[in-house]
């Protein structure tokens, strides 16, 4: 990997040096050696979160799902170590919050999600003490398998906030993971599960709601739709939600004594603000090339492009190939024929050895990766476990983030 950020032109560059950004460098480099690419990233670690949700079972130890940035950038690439403060698309120009302008010919953002903790009043002050834990923080998933360990009775609040947000399983993955424990340990009838939803709905694919709903009971979890959390005192064990009943909203105060949270969850400020926004603040692209609205040598992908999928790093891994694609065919003057279908992959762990494999694309249409013999997706499975807990990882760092397009690979279908 290149250490010069001294370079201010590129033929392409990559805001942000996630899951999907670091993908999309590699699929490059898969088809073409020679392309001069760089990648904005300020920061030195890399996560891999979806195993967050296993460190806060008691799966996986933290360590596994964390790596340094420098390990995973190409070496033909130069690493520019710096946080995007803006864009100037009628110039080719990405400029750096320490004022650097760096120039492209072809432009993929792939941002990543922000993490909005202060949108629910008092929380930021008491994540990771006083009963407050989310697994949606690497620091924080082991403190939410300390709190479900040490829980012999008592109320346990699980929340989800509106969507979009990442993972949009992972909120009730803790629920069933920590309703499993409780469970198997003989402690479930002495602990109050209650699920607090902002939507209306367990899961957005209703062929999965069946068998959800039969952990739902096994755990015997109070399922609230409509109550969105809005403020926290963590010294007091409170907590308050908005409650919507026939239009009738009314605040509901509940006591605790853990609560995981899923915080809401926007594009992260300088998306929001930028030229490249559509009115929700996520980068506007196009449903299939991936290729922005109105910046033709812009792409975006990953949790923070509109698209209307589902925001997973399987959604993130489907993508990378489309984009890389398309921008060779920009850079070389043809027409743009790789389209993503809006796959996406929430594997929804219902209990320990046992996983419910939702995948789908676009409008919730089934799409299942294996044989309805060997894995029916619409019920918990073994063989689902096993992938998530051996097989993703590996995949994630060994094929995905290389360049490997393994059960990835764009379909060819000529874009309007």
């Amino acid at each position: 990997m290149s250490k010069t950020n001294e370079k201010s032109k590129f033929t392409v560059v990559i805001v942000g040096g996630g899951a999907s950004g670091i993908a999309s460098a590699s699929s490059l480099l898969s088809r073409d050696k020679k392309l001069d690419i760089a990648i904005i990233e300020p920061s030195d670690k890399h996560y891999y979160q979806p195993g967050w949700t296993l460190v806060g079972g008691g799966i996986f130890q933290p360590e596994q799902t964390c790596r340094d940035t420098a390990d995973f950038i190409p070496d033909a690439v130069t690493w520019v170590k710096g946080a995007v403060a803006t864009f100037n698309p009628a110039a080719n120009q990405v400029v750096l919050e320490d004022g650097r302008e760096i120039q492209y010919e072809a432009l993929i953002v792939a941002p990543g999600i922000k993490l909005d903790w202060n949108a629910i009043e008092g929380l930021q002050e008491t994540l990771g003490k006083n009963g407050v834990t989310s697994n949606y923080r690497f620091d924080l998933a082991p403190y939410t398998w300390q709190l479900v360990q040490g829980l012999k009775s008592g109320k346990a609040l699980f929340t989800q906030p509106p969507m979009p947000i990442k993972c949009a399983g992972a909120p009730q993955k803790a629920l069933y993971l920590s309703g499993d424990y409780w469970f198997r340990h003989g402690r479930i009838n002495n602990v109050n599960i209650e699920f607090h939803n902002a939507g209306g709905v367990l899961f957005g694919v209703k062929e999965y709601v069946p068998a959800l709903m039969e952990y739902i009971q096994k755990y015997r979890a109070n399922v609230r739709f409509m109550s969105r959390l809005v403020k926290i005192d963590g010294p007091a064990h409170k907590a308050w939600f908005e409650v919507t009943k026939d239009g009738v909203k009314t605040i509901e105060e509940q006591d605790f004594d853990m609560i995981h949270v899923c915080p809401p969850q926007t594009a992260p400020d300088f998306i929001r603000s930028s030229p490249l926004a559509d009115a929700a603040g996520w980068i506007e692209v196009k449903q299939d090339t991936l290729q922005h609205t109105r910046f033709a040598n812009i792409f975006g992908l990953g949790d923070a492009g509109s698209t209307p999928n589902a925001k997973t790093a399987a959604a993130a891994r489907k993508q990378a190939p489309v984009v890389s694609a398309n921008v060779i065919s920009l850079l070389a003057g043809r027409p743009l024929t790789a389209a993503y279908d809006g796959y996406g992959s929430c594997p929804l762990t219902v209990e320990r050895g046992k996983i419910v494999l939702a995948e789908f694309l676009y409008g919730g249409k089934l799409a299942p990766s294996f044989p309805k013999w060997l894995n029916d997706g619409t019920k918990p499975t073994r063989l689902a476990w096993a992938l998530k807990e051996r097989f993703l990882p590996p995949l994630y760092w060994h094929a995905m983030l290389k360049g490997r397009e393994w059960l990835a690979k764009p379909l060819s279908i000529i874009a309007d």
